[in-house]
């Protein structure tokens, strides 16, 4: 005999399910039992194509919208059409340099190499800018000598100035020693110094210039000439005076950096 909580309880006035079928099947869209209109609404919703089926497993948005998919449209055109133009820019920017950069092996003169100043230089695979400030002193293939005055406004302290001159001076000189008609280079190097000797940077990304005194701080000088074995290419510093000279020494080297001795062969 089956216990009394296992026995479903039927509820007073309870519609059977065959009942209820059949009252759900006469509603209208507004709940009311009118048989009548809802055979009409359904009718208009077939018609005017109101009524859906709706797939709960699909993602298609049941409402008809297609928001989602332009924004994933839009998103990816954006970042296509922005790589397209970051690797055209790369491309424009280095065809522009390329073609305002001057070749001092082929042609030096002053506008030749005012132009490599303010352009920079091919050096190897890379590519070195000089100071924005400079003066050409002299540029001449008959001489067979260049020399030009730079400003460096970049560099913190002596050693970093001396670092990044050396590498411009550098590429600047040999550049042009690959010309045949030139022989030797001389590369001035000055800073702006405040009141109390230190040097001064430009600020605000270079917008804002130091107005300290300028002072010289040294001299690449750098010659070619012809042995039997070749070619030779020397570079000589001078215009240094000793307080930095001994502080660029304490920097650079150690006790076990070895010792050139000059002396006067018989």
């Amino acid at each position: 005999m089956a216990k009394n909580s296992e026995i479903a309880r039927v509820q007073k006035g309870a519609l059977t399910a065959d009942e209820a079928e059949a009252l759900f099947s006469t509603v209208d869209h507004t709940g009311h039992s009118d048989e009548e209109r809802a055979r009409r609404q359904r009718a208009h919703r077939r018609e005017k194509g109101v009524s859906l089926d709706i797939d709960p497993l699909s993602e298609d948005d049941p409402s008809g919208s297609n928001v989602g998919k332009v924004i994933t449209r839009t998103a990816v055109s954006f970042v296509a059409i922005f790589l397209v133009l970051v690797v055209a820019g790369q491309v424009a920017f280095g065809f522009v340099r390329r073609s305002n950069t001057a070749n001092l092996t082929e042609d030096a003169n002053v506008r030749t190499v005012a132009s490599a100043l303010r352009g920079g230089v091919e050096w190897g695979d890379g590519f070195t800018q000089f100071p924005e400030d400079f003066s050409v002193q002299e540029a001449d293939e008959n001489t067979g000598r260049i020399e030009v005055t730079v400003i460096d406004t970049s560099s913190e302290n002596s050693l970093e100035c001396f670092a990044g001159s050396q590498v411009q001076a550098t590429a600047f000189s040999v550049n042009a020693l690959l010309n045949p008609n030139i022989d030797t280079v001389v590369y001035h190097v000055n800073v702006r110094l405040d009141e109390s000797g230190n040097m001064q940077r430009s600020s605000l990304f270079g917008f804002l210039k130091p107005t300290g005194e300028v002072s010289s701080f040294m001299t690449f000088v750098w010659t070619k000439t012809q042995s039997e074995t070749g070619v030779n290419f020397s570079c000589r510093i001078t215009g240094i005076d000793g307080t930095l000279q001994e502080e660029l020494r304490d920097q650079v080297t150690t006790s076990f950096t070895p010792v050139q001795i000059l002396g006067t062969s018989e």
